[in-house]
């Protein structure tokens, strides 16, 4: 009887190990979530691009690529930023703040955020480089989703459908991972598709006004050993997602700075690190470009129809 106890004993124990190792199993599937492989994609692309995030032409943990089909045109920037990714996702999960990131960008006339229908929508108005006012300015409204978010990652979207001169489907889409260190990895992508009356206009636009503007990809060394950069439809479409990558990283480099002085400390940081790519994205002076935006930011506290 000693003997036969001694073995369903073992049996039960055995396969009472066996169970709370297979509900352990279930319950941490259930922590990490069926999202945590895009935790892990973002972070294998880190890893891919190591190499390129310390050594490039941008002086910075940066990566930039481009595409451009018959009907879309996007840019995507990979960066490494030395923020902890709880500060990063407080920041930039909900559409609370992402007004004081958009008005950073020099054509961003007014941004507020509002919600209808149980959606997040951020009504921004683009326009010139000059302070001009909203009823002359393109109105778009993107409406905010938070696509996944787990302690680790989170990725959330901003959509317009409609937008100028046969524009559409604007995409401003930002994902972020923690990684090693205390640090963040940003994945931005921007993206808008356009019908033939889009392409006539920013061809138009290309030859006119955008003649001679580059973006930042290398295409080849003319004999003079100066680079050759990207020009065109891809050209401007890196310009845009550079100014809004750095409108995010001057928005997050403020964070630590007294709430009276972070506007100030965003504007600086935002013209300060543009110029370090005047090749690009100069277009006004330090001057110019404060004045604008401090009035700017003074008309976004004023609710739709009563600011001018």
């Amino acid at each position: 009887m000693s003997i036969l106890w001694q073995i369903c004993f073992f049996c039960w124990r055995t396969l009472w190990l066996v169970v709370c190792i297979g509900s352990a199993s279930l319950a941490q599937a259930d922590v990490a979530g069926p999202d945590s492989h895009l935790a892990a994609g973002l972070r294998a692309e880190f890893a891919a691009l190591e190499p390129q995030l310390s050594s490039n032409q941008f002086n910075r943990p940066l990566a930039l690529n481009s595409a451009e089909s018959s009907n879309r045109s996007k840019g995507e920037i990979y960066a490494l930023v030395d923020y902890p990714f709880a500060t990063v996702k407080e920041a930039l999960i909900g559409p609370a703040h992402w007004c004081d990131v958009l008005i950073l960008h020099l054509n961003t006339k007014y941004c507020h955020a509002s919600t209808h229908n149980a959606s997040n929508i951020l009504a921004v108005s683009i326009g010139k480089k000059t302070y001009q006012a909203i009823d002359d300015a393109q109105l778009f409204e993107f409406v905010h989703s938070i696509a996944t978010t787990t302690p680790e990652y989170f990725n959330v979207l901003f959509n317009a459908k409609t937008g100028p001169l046969g524009t559409s489907d604007y995409l401003l889409m930002l994902e972020a991972v923690s990684v090693p260190g205390g640090k963040t990895f940003l994945h931005l992508t921007y993206s808008y598709a356009f019908n033939f009356q889009g392409r006539l206009a920013m061809l138009a636009y290309l030859s006119t006004l955008g003649r001679g503007k580059v973006g930042f990809t290398h295409t080849a060394k003319p004999s003079n050993g100066q680079p050759d950069y990207i020009g065109g439809v891809r050209g401007a479409v890196e310009r845009n997602t550079m100014r809004y990558y750095l409108a995010i990283d001057a928005y997050l480099g403020a964070l630590s700075t007294p709430p009276a002085a972070q506007l100030e400390k965003r504007l600086q940081s935002w013209f300060n690190a543009t110029e370090q790519f005047s090749r690009q994205l100069h277009e006004v002076d330090r001057d110019a470009y404060l004045t604008m935006k401090r009035r700017e930011v003074l008309r976004m506290q004023m609710p739709p129809g009563v600011a001018d």
